[in-house]
């Protein structure tokens, strides 16, 4: 049998990593090694919101870079947990060209039992603009 040429899709979020256009959220835009966040949590500067603390530091680099922590005795089960990650990564996606360049962690410091997703997305939109130009 003669093969079929597969079709190509193009995905309208996919973004060149060095350009930084588009809404997609490559590996250059997140800090994925130890040393990289430990860096950032020495560097002692964060925002502190309702269930959120915004550490970060000065990275010399084009853009910012962001990593997400979030305790398991914050948020026992692992569908919670995985949607804080969610909807900061969101966030950070449709903010980041307005970012400084700095290296930021995201971490939950307070149990989120009780919150709804409009009080968590509003948590991080609030330490995003509260973030030193």
């Amino acid at each position: 049998m003669p093969a079929v040429p597969r079709a190509v899709t193009v995905s309208p979020f996919e973004v060149s990593e060095t350009t930084g256009a588009g809404e997609g959220f490559p590996g250059a835009f997140r800090l994925r090694k130890t040393d990289e966040y430990s860096s950032v949590f020495a560097f002692r500067r964060a925002l502190r919101g309702q269930y959120l603390m915004l550490h970060y530091r000065p990275n010399g680099l084009e853009g910012a870079r962001l990593g997400v922590v979030v305790a398991k005795r914050l948020a026992k089960r692992a569908n919670v947990r995985n949607l804080v990650k969610r909807i900061v990564r969101e966030q950070f996606r449709r903010n980041r060209a307005t970012l400084p360049a700095v290296d930021m962690v995201m971490r939950l410091h307070a149990p989120v039992k009780a919150a709804t997703r409009r009080m968590i997305n509003e948590d991080v939109v609030r330490l995003l603009e509260r973030l030193p130009r």
